[in-house]
């Protein structure tokens, strides 16, 4: 095989700066998404170097998500793994004050940008029999999901759908795709939510505190490795000590 190519969407996050510091050894090159300065990815990109390409991608533009997909083509580095983190706006809305505007901007954001990313390079992924996709999913996802957010349930749902669907079409192909589903994790893609809906989650958790980015790397980690190439249609839970 040549060079191991990790191309991380939404890695200006906090959970896609850990990743990449936690895996930077272990690939050749990785592209990193993000939409605009961010002293984290600086940071790292001072530490990396050349192995790491930042990348700006507006995806809630359709023109502006195939013109990222043109310029990761243009680096020469066709990714062999895949990690999508990208979400819109996490908020408390009530559905009978919510607009179709912000279904249609989430579902832009997480599920038209990796449906277009796929089609790019998952023929390539094909061709060589290797490959491996992770999707960022959600706790909402296995069980009764939270009230006043069904935009986003909506289309964590349509993301597992997609990794369901994908994972059967591409399992004789040598290629693994898994979403990983964390319960509440306290960074900043929270800041809309009321604090108070942030303790309350932790207080209701078997651990009494809601998840960090700690917690969930690791299976990132995990599902990137070659420890899980039997492991492919998965929705892998992190939560908390709660039963799903």
């Amino acid at each position: 095989m040549n060079n191991k190519v990790l191309l991380m969407t939404g890695a200006s996050s906090d959970i896609g700066c850990k990743i990449i510091s936690e895996v930077a050894d272990e690939f050749d090159y990785i592209i990193a998404h993000h939409i605009g300065d961010d002293a984290k990815l600086a940071n790292l990109k001072e530490q990396l170097g050349e192995k790491l390409i930042l990348l700006y991608g507006n995806f809630l533009d359709e023109e502006g998500t195939y013109k990222f997909v043109e310029d990761v083509k243009n680096t020469g580095k066709i990714p062999t793994h895949i990690v999508h983190l990208p979400a819109g706006k996490y908020e408390n809305i009530k559905f009978g004050k919510i607009t179709w505007n912000k279904f249609n901007t989430d579902i832009n954001i997480a599920l038209r940008s990796l449906v277009i990313i796929l089609n790019n390079f998952l023929p390539e992924m094909a061709k060589n029999k290797y490959g491996k996709i992770i999707v960022m999913l959600s706790s909402c996802t296995l069980n009764i999901p939270p009230k006043y957010v069904s935009s986003y349930v909506t289309t964590k749902y349509a993301l597992l759908g997609l990794v369901k669907a994908l994972s059967n079409e591409y399992a004789d192909k040598g290629i693994q795709i898994n979403g990983v589903s964390p319960s509440m994790m306290e960074t900043k893609f929270l800041k809309d939510i009321p604090e108070l809906i942030i303790q309350q989650n932790a207080a209701n958790s078997p651990t009494g505190k809601n998840l960090s980015v700690d917690d969930v790397v690791p299976m990132f980690k995990f599902l990137l490795s070659e420890d899980a190439n039997c492991i492919t249609g998965q929705n892998m839970a992190i939560t908390n000590g709660n039963i799903m």
